[in-house]
């Protein structure tokens, strides 16, 4: 009960913060909506070629609500080295809060953030390129935006906690983000991709995300993408939530 207390606790702190700087929602929006307004309608011809059955935009839209979960839960960590670098981790150290909450709570504020944009999302996309929206299908596949962002959350965190630098944290984060977008058939469906191209994608995990995103967009519950995705991006989660953790609490030990 101790770590779920101090997890709202951390958690509550966090969106305060947020909320005090609504500037943020829009700053993260905007770029979804170039590529929404200034994109999108290019793929109109590319209805019922492979990748597309589903409709251009009904394809595109979750890759791009995937990308916005990437984008922007992977550099939530650049927030954590201004709190380290003003004395926030240090002063935790004399507090009884658990030091597995200080990343949960943490963590959940950034999930938060990225659902609301994403429904937010969806909502604007609707009215401006005619989309079809199955909407029990759109909240599942809010679970795996969360997943995925919980999952990115934590990494972005863990490895501000290691690096202490935005000069160093930039550049390796944009290392590991490009080729996991560009893998992943956000943009385009991998199905347009030549075989070898497809063999390494299947080897991301993120490409399996954006494939279940846009088969429950679609109303295909039943699709393998689905369980695929959430045993690979929910391990994924699991495994850097504990390593992170165990970041968190050597700093603030």
């Amino acid at each position: 009960m101790k770590a779920l207390r101090d997890t709202w606790l951390v958690y509550s702190r966090a969106m305060t913060l947020n909320l005090k700087q609504p500037v943020w929602l829009i700053v993260m929006l905007i770029q979804p909506l170039y590529f929404l307004i200034f994109f999108a309608p290019l793929l109109n011809s590319f209805d019922d070629t492979p990748g597309f059955e589903a409709g251009a935009m009904e394809t595109f839209v979750p890759g791009l609500i995937i990308m916005m979960a990437l984008f922007g839960s992977t550099f939530v960590g650049f927030g954590l080295i201004a709190e380290l670098r003003q004395g926030v981790i240090e002063r935790m150290r004399v507090t009884p809060v658990s030091r597995i909450a200080l990343l949960v709570g943490r963590t959940l504020a950034t999930v938060t953030s990225t659902i609301v944009q994403a429904l937010i999302l969806v909502l604007l996309a609707s009215p401006l390129g005619g989309l079809s929206i199955y909407w029990p299908g759109v909240f599942l596949m809010f679970g795996i935006i969360i997943l995925t962002s919980f999952m990115l959350g934590a990494l972005s965190y863990g490895v501000a906690i290691v690096l202490k630098s935005e000069d160093a944290l930039a550049p390796t984060l944009n290392t590991l983000v490009q080729p996991v977008m560009l893998l992943s058939g956000i943009m385009l469906p991998m199905a347009l991709a030549p075989t070898w191209l497809q063999n390494v994608a299947n080897f991301n995990p993120f490409y399996y995300a954006v494939e279940a995103a846009r088969a429950l967009f679609a109303g295909d519950l039943e699709s393998s993408f689905v369980w695929q995705a959430a045993i690979f991006i929910g391990g994924l989660a699991v495994l850097l939530v504990i390593w992170a953790g165990r970041k968190f609490a050597r700093a603030v030990a």
